[in-house]
């Protein structure tokens, strides 16, 4: 029996190489980091990442968790049509062309894929090839999916706390009174895979093996994750790890009332419906709360707000933050880009910056400059639109 589960999980795992969804996330997370390096280039030209870096986070993390969640799954049994991981692949495709990545969130994709599956259920459907993978479906099937739905919300909040912070692209915008200000955007694309159980039926001539009076088959599915925020009002890590952290609580409302289902089958709608809902609302909670607060990226008159900082840049390696606000350059006040450049030439070779953190402590950074390091100190700085073209120093 050991060798038969063994031989299923590698025949699972195999499968997910066969989903198009597999790919396409690569071409959606590829575009992402093109797009970014292209808009910060205008911004500052320069760019702040290198455009893989969108690439590197899609699947690592995503991984480790998805894992975790198939032992929840397969220890479970968690049962789901074949026809939920088409639509809920198709729904993923056409969401994507809106190019909102936070509509690539499960709860969207998976929570319409629910409704959908729940008006086509018994239906006969005339599509060749897929038709009979809804015809066939039962009712019983409705409180597995919205189960995998707060198992897939919680992973995604876990995601959003842990690597949606990571690298957030500062960006240049105008306020309403035509003020140039700083924002920090993050638009990222993770993949979530999971071991799921499909109905032996629903995917003949795949290998299966049977379990209790059924025969189901093992195969390891692609979920997309997608986060899509900016920030102007207060620092980037603290605004989203505040939103994944209520994302985990949804996911774990979500994921309490599907439990409840198995004995109260409508309150699977019920948290299914609840997950869209409140997850909206989230959405535009945190926008009119954030556009509310004071822009925390904006020229000061005490110093200069650091908005981004250059990866291996001199100032990377003196280990500066976004959001520290730089006073004083080898001993003299700085409050523009003039006197920033002004204060820096009066000792070439050796930068010494006086830096109010994030906590609104001083301290004292210093370093020896080298000819030919990274472009000049590589910190980002708002400036106004006719500097623009000189917002790095």
């Amino acid at each position: 029996m050991t060798q038969v589960w063994l031989m299923e999980l590698l025949k699972g795992t195999g499968k997910l190489f066969l989903h198009p969804l597999f790919y396409y996330l690569f071409f959606i997370a590829a575009y992402l980091g093109v797009s970014r390096v292209k808009r910060e280039r205008k911004n500052f030209h320069v760019r702040a990442k290198d455009a893989y870096f969108e690439l590197r986070q899609l699947l690592p993390i995503g991984l480790i968790i998805g894992l975790v969640l198939s032992i929840i799954t397969v220890a479970s049994g968690l049962v789901v049509p074949f026809a939920f991981i088409l639509l809920t692949a198709a729904l993923t495709f056409l969401l994507s062309l809106t190019k909102q990545v936070r509509l690539l969130s499960p709860i969207y994709t998976v929570g319409i894929a629910f409704f959908l599956l729940v008006f086509m259920a018994g239906q006969t459907m005339n599509v060749p090839l897929i038709g009979r993978y809804f015809s066939s479906l039962e009712n019983t099937i409705f409180p597995s999916i919205a189960i995998l739905l707060g198992l897939l919300v919680i992973g995604e909040g876990i995601l959003i706390r842990k690597n949606g912070a990571l690298g957030t692209s500062p960006k240049l915008i105008k306020s309403k009174r035509g003020q140039t200000i700083g924002v920090h955007e993050v638009k990222r694309v993770w993949m979530l895979p999971v071991f799921l159980f499909i109905p032996g039926g629903a995917i003949q001539p795949w290998p299966v093996f049977e379990m209790g009076d059924n025969l189901y088959s093992l195969m390891f599915v692609p979920f997309a994750l997608g986060l899509q925020q900016q920030i102007q009002g207060m620092l980037p890590k603290e605004a989203i790890r505040m939103h994944g952290g209520r994302v985990i609580a949804l996911g774990i409302i979500v994921l309490a009332a599907a439990v409840a289902s198995f004995w109260y089958p409508l309150a699977a709608i019920a948290a299914v419906a609840i997950g869209i809902l409140v997850r909206e609302a989230l959405t535009i909670f945190q926008k009119i709360r954030d556009e509310n607060r004071p822009f925390y990226f904006s020229k000061k008159n005490d110093g200069m707000m650091i908005l981004g900082i250059i990866p291996e840049s001199p100032a990377a390696k003196m280990d500066l933050h976004v959001g520290e606000l730089v006073t004083k350059v080898n001993g003299i006040s700085v409050y523009d880009e003039k006197s920033f450049y002004e204060a820096i030439q009066r000792n070439a070779a050796h930068c010494k910056l006086e830096v109010i953190d994030t906590n609104k402590q001083i301290r004292f950074v210093q370093r020896a400059l080298f000819e030919g390091e990274h472009h000049q100190l590589g910190i980002l700085f708002v400036q106004d639109e006719k500097k623009w073209d000189h917002a790095v120093v």
